[in-house]
């Protein structure tokens, strides 16, 4: 709780701080702010808390998956040092948008009532509505803030009348309550809560762009300023996964058998769609974008497993996903922001003109890949064992695995235009040493996470 207060109050203090007409403030400001965050909500492990009512409880699961936010957040920031300096208006509404966002995305892990997962969900997605478009200059981005503002819209609205038709049948928007309520006769759902459920699976689904529901998220995370689609890839997709489980888990857990068959079959089309759409893009930033679907896909399994294992492997997949993208984000950003260019001949004989951008990028590469000694090979690792406690879906792991072999070949396109290409008429791409610490950093820890998993994977 104290964290989403600091938030909301940074937020307010740094857009008092753009009057004093200086960009370059405002990123070591909006810095300072989050580490505060950070530290501060570590204080609330092992103390849960709840707050109104017991509409907010602040516990491991909020204080772990906080910690994943607010740290991707951080590691974000630094990229933008060189956006801010290419910028002659004031970006003090950027920086606090992004406090907001966050603020709306812990209120998602902390919710015990669906009116404060509603918030926390509207509060996320109306500030990225708005940093979707900030580069105002280029049609691209527009168009993205267009299409994410209008099918977010219209998404809430299924998410809203499921939310109400849950109410209809069960007088309360509590999630105990409404796990502990018995619907219709002799325990039977009745249509109401059913059409309710599924209503909401359909709205969320769509925040963590899930197929069928994906189709705004290649073109938006295209059109949408890099350092943003950064955020929207990890932030926003690891909140809408974690409210989905928590919401599942507390609420819904006695109608598994209800739910189940609908979302095992958006998660085998998520995997198909994502891996199978990214492998044959011609844009690495696209190519990321299809990426992030795939992964929402294996977030997912680990959902459907849902058992004592289902947990402790959502929290260390979105580890592992967050820090292994923003790498990948953050070298895309910096490469292209120089060349000029999105397709991956622009990552040509990067490992000759600048090695420690094509081994970052690689490494980022191998762990969303899956390869071992990262941390994305635990991450599939632990979603895939806690799948096959259920001998019935063994299948759905064979699937994954197939797919994931998909997923090194559109991957390791970018590893073969980095060292295998020659650099032409590329000259050494420029990288300040804020944004050089950063890039060393999410490498370290995504090969430290790879070879010592047990740091995390046993916190929640």
């Amino acid at each position: 709780m104290i964290s989403i207060i600091l938030l909301a109050g940074f937020g307010i203090i740094n857009l008092f701080a753009g009057f004093l007409k200086s960009n370059r403030m405002l990123l070591p400001l909006a810095i300072l702010f989050l580490t505060i965050v950070f530290g501060v909500n570590l204080f609330s492990w092992n103390d849960p808390q709840s707050y109104f009512n017991n509409m907010l409880t602040i516990d491991n699961y909020a204080v772990g998956f906080t910690g994943v936010m607010v740290l991707s957040t951080l590691l974000i920031l630094p990229f933008s040092q060189r956006y801010v300096a290419d910028q002659d208006e004031n970006l003090a509404e950027y920086y606090s948008l992004l406090l907001f966002a966050v603020m709306g995305a812990i209120m998602m892990v902390s919710f015990e009532n669906m009116i404060m997962l509603f918030l926390g969900i509207e509060i996320l997605s109306i500030s990225m509505y708005i940093l979707a478009g900030t580069d105002k200059q280029r049609p691209r981005s527009n168009e993205a803030a267009l299409k994410y503002f209008l099918m977010g819209s219209f998404f809430t609205g299924f998410l809203l009348f499921g939310i109400v038709l849950i109410y209809g049948a069960t007088g309360s928007f509590d999630i105990t309550t409404i796990a502990g309520t018995t619907i219709g006769p002799d325990g039977i759902e009745n249509t109401m809560f059913v059409m309710g459920l599924l209503l909401i699976v359909i709205g969320i689904s769509f925040k963590i762009s899930a197929a069928p529901f994906h189709f705004w998220t290649p073109d938006v995370y295209e059109g949408t300023p890099t350092l943003f689609t950064a955020f929207m890839s990890t932030v926003v997709k690891v909140a809408g996964v974690a409210a989905f489980y928590k919401l599942m888990d507390a609420a819904f857990a006695s109608s598994y058998s209800t739910w189940f068959p609908t979302l095992i079959a958006i998660t085998v089309l998520t995997l198909v769609v994502g891996n199978i759409g990214a492998a044959v893009q011609g844009s690495v930033k696209r190519m990321l974008a299809y990426s992030s679907i795939s992964h929402a896909g294996y977030l997912l399994m680990a959902l459907i497993a849902f058992n004592e294992r289902s947990e402790s492997a959502i929290f260390f997949y979105s580890l592992a996903y967050s820090v292994a993208t923003i790498a990948a984000f953050g070298v895309l950003k910096l490469v292209t922001v120089q060349r000029n260019d999105e397709s991956f001949a622009t990552f040509n004989g990067l490992g000759q003109t600048n090695p420690l951008l094509a081994f970052v990028m690689t490494v980022s590469m191998c762990s969303l890949a899956g390869i071992p000694l990262t941390a994305g090979f635990f991450g599939k690792f632990f979603v895939f064992t806690s799948v096959v406690e259920d001998n019935s879906l063994i299948w759905l792991v064979v699937v994954a695995v197939l797919l994931a072999a998909v997923g090194i070949y559109y991957y390791f396109k970018v590893v073969i235009a980095m060292y295998m290409h020659p650099a032409g008429n590329y000259e050494r791409v420029r990288v300040t040493s804020l944004a050089s610490f950063v890039l060393i950093f999410v490498a370290v820890l995504t090969i430290l996470l790879g070879i010592a998993p047990a740091l995390v994977s046993d916190l929640i």
